[in-house]
């Protein structure tokens, strides 16, 4: 198992990429909670990463809408079950954890799904953001809830008056 990593800019802050096995495994805001130290990241190659890094670039220009790209998610057979949900959620739409639970066909495992939500490993490709309270208040987001509510908005349309500077967002 081969893992490699690169870095690459965002409206939402440095990107870090991770591969294992030339396979995208990995793509973690800066300050993301349940980040993996950086030295689990494998040596810097940006080689792998040339089809995410388009398809990523398509997507913060409005011009994507759907992923397309092999994953290597690597999880529980319940966080995998989530972490599928997830990439059902169509863009510009959200869906609350109870929905997600529902989905799963298990209505009590809220909890559980949230949990879930908070340790998937590639965010932004594998929508986490997406995941709203039932109330359709935003809770919590591993890149911060800054970043999440700026996302949302991003995939409905509305103007984002944060300034971007290619660097920024909270948390």
């Amino acid at each position: 198992m081969t893992r490699t990593h690169t870095l690459v800019d965002s409206p939402y802050g440095p990107l870090m990429l991770v591969a294992t096995d030339s396979v995208l495994s990995g793509l973690y805001m800066t300050g993301q909670r349940h980040r993996p130290a950086d030295e689990t990241f494998g040596q810097p190659d940006s080689g792998p990463f040339g089809e995410v890094v388009r398809q990523l670039d398509a997507y913060f220009a409005g011009e994507l809408t759907h992923f397309d790209l092999p994953l290597h998610l690597s999880g529980t057979p319940f966080q995998l079950s989530v972490w599928a949900q997830l990439r059902a959620i169509p863009y510009g739409e959200t869906r609350s954890y109870g929905d997600l639970a529902d989905a799963l066909g298990n209505p009590g495992a809220s909890r559980a799904v949230g949990l879930a939500n908070g340790r998937n490993p590639i965010g932004i490709i594998v929508p986490c953001h997406r995941v709203i309270g039932a109330s359709g208040s935003l809770t919590g987001y591993g890149g911060g809830l800054d970043r999440k509510q700026r996302l949302l908005a991003f995939e409905r349309g509305a103007p984002d008056n944060t300034p971007l500077g290619r660097a920024g967002g909270g948390a």
